[in-house]
């Protein structure tokens, strides 16, 4: 398999890919350096924080007090940034890197979010956990997730008084898209999902009496319907497949969807809606690996830095920092913008995430200096420019820069072939001009000014 491709399989489904590694690879055929790569996320390792402290005030009740409340929430929030840090780490060192950069794409599909952690944490690793499963049981456990019934209000679905906001989301955002459906299908799918709701420990709970066992008419078919009904005729649809084939497409492949290759994805999805054999074909695809989707998309924020700390693993020393630096950058993992989630596309550039964008490889990797050094001269105030840095940054971002692990992955690649591996893209001929006038004193130096191009945005 062509090293280029493998690099663009490897940025699409996870963050990059070392020197030694890809030379490892290139030996193989696409079939099996595909395969390899899905084999290797069979397993599903959750992502847990304790939560002892939480189980023990909340026990075996039925009901809690207003202060054991405000205790749940306090200790929530303490608990939230750490799965956040966690999940960065992860995605960082993935041993099933398929699954976890499809559960940071199914975050941004069935978005929720919640101020218990204990609904949080079971909710992600709910995700993980179907991230390459069959999306039918996939949809059925996300609607029976206590955060999910809470967020969309299904727990206030009573058949007295039915709650569209979870039908209404389950169709315009989870499986179908605006206009497939009618406003009467939404009332009526309301009604099947009636009684839905969780214990105070997080488990699902169907509360039989608060469930219109009523006749429904829903896509113009007649019955009995429960929530799992309603799934299964929503899946009936084929609009269905082809909607989160488009999503899927716009994500791994290019924000212009190609009718063609949707359909062939839809063909394959259809069939039995399974999510791993769907991202084989679409790996497996001639048309994944043209050179007009390699390269072609806009980062966003958490592939950004992901990636630089695939290539220098970089450790914060405050988690709230890490925090704070997604919040500049404009996404903060556990923390969606609305049950639409994130735009993506050119939506993450702005005014002021550019600027942040480009100065955050210097920020984290060289205490926010990029060398100018030009050819036949010396950087005289290279040490006064750094200490000026490390006055206004330094307080704002604390971080260990690991560089002896870039200098063992790098340490047989020459200088000069250090654009090939760092950047997914061609470099345009100002940058090129620009930086051949530089003077490349290090590969550390070179590294960090590949990765302040605006090409480095790309993927």
């Amino acid at each position: 398999m062509k090293q280029k491709h493998i690099q663009h399989l490897y940025r699409r489904l996870g963050f990059g890919i070392l020197p030694e590694d890809l030379k490892k690879l290139s030996k193989k055929s696409k079939k099996e350096v595909v395969y390899d790569l899905f084999d290797a996320s069979k397993k599903v390792t959750p992502l847990e924080q304790d939560t002892s402290e939480l189980k023990k005030i909340i026990g075996d009740s039925y009901q809690i007090t207003k202060e054991n409340r405000r205790e749940i929430q306090k200790l929530s929030r303490k608990l939230t940034p750490k799965l956040n840090a966690a999940w960065i780490e992860r995605l960082s060192n993935p041993t099933e890197l398929v699954r976890e950069k499809m559960t940071l794409f199914w975050a941004n599909h069935f978005v929720c979010e919640d101020n218990n952690y204990l609904y949080t944490q079971k909710y992600h690793n709910t995700l993980r956990k179907h991230a390459l499963g069959n999306f039918k049981d996939f949809v059925i456990a996300i609607s029976k997730e206590a955060a999910m019934t809470k967020y969309l209000n299904t727990k206030q679905n009573k058949k007295q008084k039915p709650n569209e906001n979870f039908a209404r989301e389950l169709m315009e955002l989870f499986t179908l898209g605006v206009g497939n459906y009618t406003e009467q299908d939404i009332k009526e799918g309301a009604k099947a999902f009636t009684g839905y709701g969780h214990t105070l420990q997080g488990n699902f709970l169907f509360r039989r009496r608060l469930h219109d066992y009523g006749e429904k008419t829903f896509f113009g078919r007649s019955g009995n319907f429960n929530g799992e009904d309603i799934i299964d005729i929503i899946l009936e649809e084929r609009h269905c497949a082809k909607y989160i084939c488009e999503k899927v497409y716009r994500y791994f492949v290019n924000d212009t969807i190609n009718k063609m290759h949707v359909e062939e994805m839809a063909n394959v999805f259809y069939k039995d809606y399974n999510i791993d054999k769907l991202m084989r074909f679409v790996c497996n695809s001639t048309w994944f690996y043209e050179d007009e989707n390699i390269g072609n998309k806009i980062k966003s924020p958490i592939e950004l830095l992901v990636g630089i700390k695939t290539l220098v693993p970089v450790t914060f020393n405050n988690q709230k920092q890490l925090g704070r630096l997604q919040r500049l950058l404009g996404q903060v993992l556990l923390d969606p913008p609305n049950v639409a989630g994130w735009k993506g596309g050119q939506n993450w550039i702005d005014s002021n995430t550019i600027t942040m964008r480009l100065k955050l490889p210097s920020l984290l990797l060289n205490n926010a200096y990029i060398s100018k050094t030009k050819i036949g001269q010396k950087d005289e105030k290279m040490e006064q420019k750094k200490e000026h840095f490390k006055k206004n940054y330094g307080k704002k971002i604390k971080v260990e820069s690991n560089w002896e692990y870039f200098n063992k992955h790098f340490k047989r690649v020459a200088i000069d072939e250090l654009p090939s591996y760092i950047l997914a893209c061609q470099i345009s001929p100002l940058a090129e001009t620009y930086l051949d006038s530089l003077e490349k004193v290090s590969k550390q130096e070179y590294c960090i000014q590949l990765m302040s191009l605006p090409e480095y945005q790309m993927c």
